[in-house]
């Protein structure tokens, strides 16, 4: 008892000194699919939330609506079963900002009405999505993802195909096909040119699509388990398929193989659960179809999707509009310690040895010197592993792969390792990856002057004059100038083809020469 209230107050006391908590989840989402049956509980930033709790039940809703037209009443059982727990969690952790939403299923089954009588017995409001709604909600969170995306949302449920355009903001054409993964085996049965037949009938009615131009972004676990597949036979050296891109040619060529492939096979592949290796192959053969009909440019893969569009949708205009990958980063870093005013003055300080090169990587650099903040405060035994996950498999949105591989290319020179490693010379260009590790290596320096404190911060400056990197000390903090500094600035400067210097002088001088 005693080192559990130790343990307390020594938290509180550790949020008094930083201005910062462990984020508490305070919103959730309830998505009664016709396969799943999810809760997924929200903390962290409005913009960028994270995943406090994720359950579900594989209840199948759908599985018999092809032949019977009902929810069979096992499936309901499982259901509700699983709702009244999720009913229950909610209420013991205090969480009140809960949305219930149900698709597909529930809306094409003849016992669909009673169904959620029986779920508001429960104590949940749910809502009954309109194909057409569960299709444009869909395109919210996969445009809360991509900002300034363009393209067609492609949403695989149970029990429906979700296509909608998006256009920097905008959605359109929002259609629901009756093309779900529950479905498609029944399709498939009468042989190959009938099911191609039945699915073209049904893409048809989205004949936008293929005039719209841009990716097909893609949503939904069976198309997360088809991204997790090809990662696999690529050797790719991530593990979240979000913002994964494949060129429509690669991504035939992957459903090509899937269509022979059997479910057992598939199991044995990390990111393919059993619930999804069932409906792949049938899923890879209607992905073949519409790659023929819509014939897009690629296939982007978004971990955003219903769920998120529900939340986004709800935020006002100016949190919309706030990036979400440096509104997920802060949240994140700021319970580790890292201030995002001390990491924008780090920004500002490193400026120099940047060498931007107008590709927009200011928010790269800025989010890469918040992570390095906190991985600061890691045991330095583990900060390089850690680090490197943080950039490369945490879920972030809003920045692609490559934009991965530069947060690790700086965070890892951030930790004295600015070598290029082929996993990161696999996802992004060499030249970028060298400017991102002297992001890392500028970084470092700084926090070796004096600790990334404020006044090491305001009586210093990082300068290049030429082809020369000069580090200006004020009178009054010259001892800093050590050779440890001397020989983290070497290193800098060395990585960036630069002579070298260090310069002690009144404060201000060094804006004056």
């Amino acid at each position: 008892m005693t080192g559990e209230i130790s343990t307390g107050r020594k938290s509180a006391r550790n949020a008094r000194r930083t201005g910062f908590e462990e984020p508490q989840p305070d919103r959730a989402v309830i998505d009664i699919g016709s396969n799943t049956v999810r809760m997924v509980v929200y903390s962290g930033s409005p913009r960028a939330p994270d995943i406090w709790l994720n359950e579900k039940v594989t209840a199948r809703l759908g599985r018999e609506l092809a032949t019977s037209g009902r929810m069979p009443d096992r499936a309901i059982e499982l259901a509700l079963s699983g709702l009244a727990r999720f009913a229950v969690i909610l209420e013991d952790i205090g969480v009140t900002e809960v949305q219930t939403v149900a698709t597909a299923a529930v809306r094409d089954a003849t016992n669909g009405g009673a169904f959620l009588d029986s779920v508001r017995a429960l104590g949940l409001t749910p809502r009954l999505l309109s194909g057409e709604e569960e299709a444009r909600i869909s395109a919210m969170g996969v445009i809360g993802a991509f900002p300034g995306a363009r393209g067609v949302v492609a949403d695989l449920g149970g029990g429906s195909l979700e296509l909608v355009g998006i256009d920097e903001g905008a959605r359109h054409h929002g259609v629901s096909l009756p093309l779900g993964t529950l479905r498609l085996a029944a399709l498939r049965a009468p042989g190959d040119e009938a099911f191609r037949d039945a699915v073209k009938a049904e893409v048809r009615k989205a004949d936008w699509a293929g005039a719209h131009g841009g990716p097909l972004y893609m949503v939904g676990g069976t198309w997360r388990a088809l991204a997790a597949f090809a990662m696999h036979k690529a050797a790719y050296p991530l593990s979240d398929p979000h913002g994964l891109t494949l060129l429509a040619a690669d991504a035939d060529k992957i459903a090509k193989k899937l269509i022979r492939m059997a479910p057992e096979e598939l199991c044995t592949i990390s990111g393919i659960p059993s619930s999804r290796a069932a409906g792949l192959p049938d899923a890879a053969a209607m992905l073949r179809v519409i790659l023929a009909e819509f014939k897009p440019e690629a296939l982007v893969f978004s971990s955003w999707g219903l769920r998120e569009g529900l939340l986004f949708e709800r935020l006002p205009l100016e949190l919309c509009e706030q990036d979400p990958l440096l509104a997920g980063i802060n949240a994140f870093a700021a319970p580790r310690g890292a201030s995002p005013s001390v990491a924008a003055m780090i920004a500002a300080w490193t400026a120099d040895a940047a060498a931007g090169n107008g590709r927009g990587t200011e928010r790269l650099r800025l989010a890469a010197t918040t992570l390095a903040l906190a991985a600061a405060r890691i045991e330095p035994n583990m900060r390089l592993r850690h680090s490197s996950d943080w950039a490369l498999d945490k879920r972030w949105v809003a920045i692609d792969h490559s934009g991965r591989a530069m947060l690790a290319a700086a965070l890892r020179a951030s930790c004295g390792k600015p070598e290029l490693t082929p996993d990161l010379l696999s996802l992004a260009s060499q030249d970028a990856l060298r400017e991102a590790a002297a992001w890392g290596l500028a970084i470092r320096l700084c926090r070796r002057i004096g600790a990334n404190s404020r006044i090491s911060l305001l009586t210093s400056s990082l300068t290049r004059r030429g082809n020369r990197l000069e580090l200006w000390l004020d009178e009054s903090r010259a001892q800093l100038a050590t050779d440890p500094v001397r020989s983290d600035l070497a290193s800098l400067a060395n990585w960036i083809g630069l002579e070298h210097d260090i310069r002690i002088a009144e404060l201000g001088a060094a804006h004056r020469a």
